[in-house]
């Protein structure tokens, strides 16, 4: 992956001139820091359709000294995270151009949430998220987790836009 807009490396459908590539430019949209920032890359954006984003599981993640730590298994609440996050990072980018800090999107609701197979360190996990409906600052995404091309988490996640007072 040579940069930015690289369209071989976002993809087909990957809008080149918008797609986040890096954890720098993850930053700037996203208020999450260390150790709950849970997107690593951004592979590809569509404004009216879908993101797709990695996450890398390693065992330096804090998580695993208590889950659990003979054979440890990445939560399932956190993959759960992980996909709202990346569905935030689709409605803030969908706004055009960078958040201010008193915007914020928050996780509302998880339906049809199924787990089909272990995350563990050293997996990555591709997070794709699609946009099936967004009216008055709601947006519901399909999301799906796989890891090596099969199904670790599917679910339906809803994200509401809510302006803070600092």
């Amino acid at each position: 992956m040579s940069g930015k807009n690289d369209t071989a490396a976002g993809g087909a459908g990957a809008d080149s001139a918008d797609f986040v590539d890096d954890i720098r430019e993850i930053l700037k949209y996203l208020p999450h820091r260390y150790p709950f920032l849970l997107i690593d890359r951004v592979l590809s954006y569509d404004k009216e359709g879908s993101l797709k984003a990695i996450k890398n599981v390693t065992f330096n993640e804090p998580i695993f000294t208590g889950h659990f730590p003979q054979a440890p298994i990445f939560p399932g609440v956190l993959i759960l995270e992980a996909m709202a996050q990346a569905c935030a990072l689709h409605a803030f980018k969908s706004l055009g151009g960078y958040p201010s800090e008193e915007t914020l999107y928050l996780l509302a609701g998880i339906d049809k949430a199924r787990f089909k197979q272990q995350v563990v360190p050293g997996d990555q996990l591709l997070i794709t998220v699609t946009l099936t409906r967004h009216k008055r600052g709601i947006s519901k995404f399909d999301a799906i987790g796989t890891v090596d091309g099969q199904t670790a988490c599917t679910s339906e996640v809803i994200i509401a836009k809510n302006e803070i007072e600092l």
